[in-house]
């Protein structure tokens, strides 16, 4: 059953690209630069999550991400994007429902956590959609925080019902910081590499409290998203 989901995901990616523009492996070369009106922030996409990965670089050469909002956000937690429907959004709007009509088999990897900057995908809950499987085209960044070794073992006991924290990741938790009850739930496929200041900027703005709840009370967009050569991405 899931070789089949697979065959279909990849079968809807191709035609996708023939429509909006080819992945190609010079591609895979490369990183995301999101353009904000908070500042740029730079991505590189994991080869370990190849469905991921190209439908990520698909949807950036398409520009499907220019003019979304960083529709939710959560201050020492994760900022989520990629809804089409926040373009144009009022103010005051619920936002978070809009995509493309697919979805993206989840590709959990060992080596892939969520500690701060990992770039995840969003996705719908496990009541209705049991498989876990990615939104076509909503991500989150994760700002997270710094735990302490006690607070990971009570995480682990109370949440994770009793699966461990590899002592890696606990070196990673304990020092960067990051959201490590949603290791293994939601598909990590990319890191911040660049930008962790406007992460925490926009982790930072006000947000509302009402029906649109951690909409930010302003704006925050991204301009544009483009793929950029890895030696652009350090100057």
């Amino acid at each position: 059953m899931k070789t089949n989901l697979l065959i279909v995901f990849t079968a809807a990616l191709l035609l996708g690209s023939c429509a909006t523009g080819k992945v190609t492996r010079a591609d895979y070369k490369k990183d995301v630069l999101l353009e904000t009106n908070y500042g740029n922030m730079v991505l590189r996409l994991s080869d370990l999550t190849p469905l991921h990965r190209d439908n990520f670089i698909k949807l950036v050469k398409s520009k499907y991400y220019n003019g979304v909002l960083f529709h939710r956000v959560i201050k020492n937690f994760m900022i989520q994007s990629g809804d089409p429907d926040s373009r144009h959004a009022p103010g005051g709007k619920p936002l978070g429902e809009g995509g493309p009509k697919y979805t993206v088999p989840a590709e959990f990897n060992p080596e892939l956590f969520h500690r701060k900057g990992a770039l995840a995908a969003a996705r719908e809950g496990d009541d209705v959609n049991p498989k876990q499987a990615s939104s076509g085209s909503q991500f989150y960044i994760v700002q997270g925080k710094v735990w302490t070794n006690g607070g990971l073992d009570t995480l682990e006991i109370k949440r994770l019902k009793g699966r461990k924290i590899p002592a890696a990741d606990r070196a990673v938790y304990t020092t960067v910081g990051g959201t490590p009850h949603l290791d293994q739930h939601y598909t990590v496929f990319g890191q911040l590499i660049k930008g962790n200041d406007v992460l925490d900027k926009i982790a930072a703005v006000p947000t509302s409290k009402g029906a649109d709840k951690d909409r930010p009370v302003y704006d925050v967009r991204i301009r544009k998203a483009t793929m950029i050569r890895r030696a652009d991405a350090h100057r």
